[in-house]
């Protein structure tokens, strides 16, 4: 077995989806937020090319390693490359956290050309992917994007049964596939949570960007982590920054949004008119990729159960590939409007459905809508599942185990 790879357990998801692509003329870029198991899909991919192309030679740069520090523009790559690849043969390329690597684009487009050689990577800012970036790889590269685990993966790795105390270890803890070598307790967890959390922001935040107001940035993740699923506009977080005794302009604050998201903390969700199709660049909610990562901000409050189940469902859908928004029909507001190859799911989300002013609410706005696609109510009520005039009623356990 090759020397690099490090034990690990499987994440058939992401195995699938990139099997495909495998010695194919194409840069394979694996993205996401730092720790959610995007090192250990490059360790799974070398297996595939022991399976598959016996024999071949691999070449591994893990950037978050000091012996990998000489490499660190586009002609070092090059140089470390050549020096390495076996000529006539054919070459598999993995490189750990490529976004490290100055002008990193321009030595993969020119190994890419060179033939007999496979390229995969892994990268922690989006940002790697626009502008420039994207004119010079264009046509040339595949994203496949790693989330932090999904509930039924979080069972396997924890080697739990699928219980309601899984499940709120899981809303409470997050989905760093990590956290498997901890015993999940509150000290320890969130202990290792912050020093993630310090690390993310530190190296795909504040250096990438140069941010020299970190204590800004945190009160404004601070309020991010209070207003999950909540409206946000860049005047609404001015107004709360004010106080705070902190004077930022809406400008500097879509700014700091958009590093966040860059770096795969934070998903913007726009709003989307159900009866005009138009979306609004202006109202929009924002959620986070790991609820570990938030609840350690902020601290695991119980009565935010409201919005770690709408977090936990956002991400789920994410993570099957769905194109997210919120909604509106008239005067009415759908939590969830999942777009995918054409086919659309509609998702409300509550804690419990104790009285029929909540029933009504749920189930009212989505029989507003007036189409045939598939409509779920997720709760957290204890039951096998039911239906409302053809709208499912899922228990949120069970919700986060289905597959789309």
């Amino acid at each position: 077995m090759n020397s690099n790879i490090k034990p690990h357990i499987k994440r058939p998801l992401y195995i699938d989806r990139a099997r495909p692509f495998l010695a194919k003329n194409l840069i394979k870029i694996f993205t996401g937020q730092r720790r959610t198991g995007k090192s250990f899909m490059l360790f799974q991919i070398m297996e595939l090319v022991e399976t598959f192309h016996p024999g071949s030679h691999v070449i591994y740069i893990d950037k978050d390693i000091h012996e990998f520090d000489f490499i660190s523009n586009d002609k070092d790559l090059l140089e470390y490359v050549e020096k390495n690849r076996r000529p006539g043969e054919m070459n598999f390329l993995f490189i750990d956290e490529v976004q490290e690597i100055e002008r990193f684009e321009k030595a993969l487009r020119s190994l890419l050309v060179t033939g007999n050689m496979d390229i995969w990577c892994t990268g922690s800012s989006s940002s790697m992917l626009s502008g420039d970036l994207a004119t010079v790889l264009s046509g040339r590269y595949i994203e496949i994007r790693i989330h932090g685990l999904s509930f039924p993966e979080f069972l396997i790795f924890h080697k739990s049964t699928d219980t309601a105390e899984s499940l709120g270890k899981y809303l409470k803890y997050g989905g760093l596939p990590n956290l498997m070598v901890f015993p999940l307790t509150d000290q320890v967890v969130f202990d290792y949570l912050k020093s993630i959390n310090a690390t993310v922001l530190l190296k795909d935040v504040v250096a990438r960007y140069n941010i020299r107001n970190v204590n800004f940035l945190e009160n404004l993740i601070r309020f991010l982590a209070d207003s999950t699923g909540s409206l946000i506009s860049t005047k609404r977080i001015s107004d709360y920054l004010k106080s705070q005794r902190m004077a930022i302009s809406p400008v500097i604050i879509a700014n700091y949004l958009s590093y966040l998201a860059s770096a795969y903390y934070i998903t913007r969700v726009p709003r989307c008119d159900l009866q005009g199709k138009k979306i609004f660049e202006t109202s929009e909610k924002y959620y986070f990729e790991d609820l570990g990562l938030r609840n350690a901000i902020i601290g695991y409050k119980p009565q935010d159960i409201n919005k770690l189940i709408e977090n936990s469902v956002f991400q789920h859908m994410i993570r099957m590939g769905f194109n997210v928004y919120f909604g509106k029909t008239g005067d009415k507001e759908i939590d969830f409007i999942c777009e995918r190859q054409g086919e659309k799911i509609y998702i409300q989300c509550a804690y419990l459905l104790t009285d029929d002013q909540t029933i009504e609410r749920e189930f009212g706005n989505l029989l507003l809508i007036r189409d045939n696609y598939p409509k779920f109510v997720v709760t957290m009520d204890d039951f096998k599942g039911n239906t409302n005039q053809g709208i499912i009623h899922s228990n949120l356990r069970a919700f986060l185990q289905k597959t789309f």
